[in-house]
């Protein structure tokens, strides 16, 4: 089974460019728009993600709340959590929340591509 990508992101535009580019590379994708259908996906399936991609800033639930939660469930804390944010700071805040690392928005795919492999090696 191929390992998943999850993208949690408020912007849509954001979310299906990158579900396109992971997509593309041959990775499979789930998408989320907030922290609390981020949590209602993963409790839905059986299938951990091999990295999430977290924005920080998000209705309903944001990053900061989702990544309380995970870290808090031992079915979710060992999975790697990618900040995403246009914030200065964003280096910063992925170090407080103990995260795997942080990808600065505007994303380049070409980066956003890469560090994903790292996590999520495709099949050969």
């Amino acid at each position: 089974m191929t390992a998943c990508v999850l993208v949690v992101d408020d912007d849509a535009d954001i979310r299906s460019t990158m579900g396109f580019a992971l997509r593309s590379e041959g990775h499979t994708v789930r998408l989320a728009a907030n922290g609390l259908e981020a949590l209602e996906a993963l409790d839905a399936s059986g299938e951990r993600p091999c990295v999430i991609l977290l924005d920080l800033t998000m209705p309903l639930m944001n990053g900061f709340e989702f990544r309380k939660i995970q870290l808090a469930r031992a079915d979710l804390a060992s999975i790697p959590v990618l900040i995403l944010s246009g914030d200065g700071n964003v280096a910063k805040k992925a170090t407080t929340l103990g995260s795997a690392g942080y990808l600065q928005k505007p994303v380049d795919l070409g980066e956003l591509l890469q560090t994903v492999e790292r996590y999520c090696p495709r099949a050969a």
